[in-house]
């Protein structure tokens, strides 16, 4: 089948890489504009570019679907005469009007159980609620937010030590054979649309770095896996002196309970710090205007004072659960 493809980041390298060594034919491209970054802001092209670009593509970049650039937009993609389009992680909404102009549609790559997790954080949002078990969806693009039936999906356990990041990269290399089974069925025509219970739908927003503010009060699981949840963006952070101190994942320690919520401990091998619950060990930190490194690498050059609290403890996060 002649495909149009539309994604940003690295999650959606396997896809798309998958397509273009497959029989069906990328005709074009839709990514993210070239954006600034580093200390020079010099312009980079989005991971998608990169490798269309490499492998000949056509590839747009507009910075919008809608307004003064819809007509040239709707006007490309009908001239493609692509008989499928292909969503992972595009980062724009597709107008109404382009939604029927490929014959079958656009299938969007997402990396959820639907209807769980409808948004643009679905893998971070499933961490910080601590489940169990995720997947990922390949659903046909209506106008409603991540609403239409779905056409195949697959699921992926969580680990107690996955981040997000880690959750991710194991979902987008899984997704890509499950998008070309999908279209392969579309094209024989054995697919069987399942529709979504509205009913049993939950949110997944946009995460912010306000997201990766951890509350001392909170119990310790509440924090390990918000910790795991926002890594590595928007990242966990704390302050210390009252500086941003930034936080990687921790392990939970059950046997120390006598530390108060932001309290820190240091030792020669280990740094604690006191939660809602029991403590937890940190792992890598990240001072204000320093590289990552070792929670007891850090202590031993700052030399923290004995009961110094980390943070504002005063606060709670909505979703802190029990008390461990």
């Amino acid at each position: 089948m002649r495909v149009l493809f539309a994604g940003t980041p690295e999650a959606a390298l396997p896809t798309l890489e998958a397509l273009i060594a497959s029989e069906h034919d990328v005709v074009g491209v839709l990514t993210r504009a070239d954006a600034r970054k580093g200390r020079g802001r010099t312009l980079h092209p989005s991971p998608v570019a990169a490798v269309a670009r490499d492998a000949g593509l056509d590839v747009r970049t507009p910075a919008t679907l809608k307004g003064e650039q819809a007509d040239d937009v709707h006007a490309w993609v009908s001239a493609l005469k692509a008989d499928v389009a292909v969503v992972v992680a595009y980062g724009r909404l597709v107008p109404t009007d382009l939604l029927d102009v490929p014959e079958h549609g656009w299938l969007n790559l997402h990396f959820s159980l639907l209807p769980a997790w409808r948004g643009a954080a679905p893998v971070q949002r499933a961490v910080i609620a601590g489940e169990e078990v995720t997947g990922a969806c390949v659903f046909r693009l209506e106008e409603g937010l991540d609403t239409g039936p779905v056409y195949g999906r697959l699921t992926e356990a969580i680990s107690g030590r996955d981040t997000s990041g880690d959750l991710l990269e194991r979902l987008a290399q899984a997704g890509a054979p499950l998008v070309l089974d999908v279209l392969r069925r579309v094209e024989d025509g054995s697919v069987r649309p399942e529709p979504q219970d509205d009913a049993l739908a939950t949110l997944a927003p946009m995460l912010s770095s306000a997201d990766g503010l951890i509350r001392w009060e909170d119990p310790a699981l509440a924090i390990d896996r918000r910790i795991r949840g926002v890594s590595p963006a928007p990242g966990a952070h704390t302050t210390y002196q009252g500086a941003r101190f930034r936080l990687g994942p921790v392990t939970l320690v059950p046997e120390v309970t006598d530390l108060l919520p932001g309290q820190l401990r240091a030792t020669k091998h280990e740094v604690l710090v006191g939660t809602g619950g029991c403590a937890v060990r940190l792992g890598q930190v990240a001072p204000a205007g320093r590289s990552w490194m070792p929670a007891d690498a850090w202590a031993r050059g700052a030399r923290p004072e004995a009961g110094v609290i980390l943070g504002d403890s005063s606060a709670r996060n909505n979703d802190a659960e029990g008390t461990i």
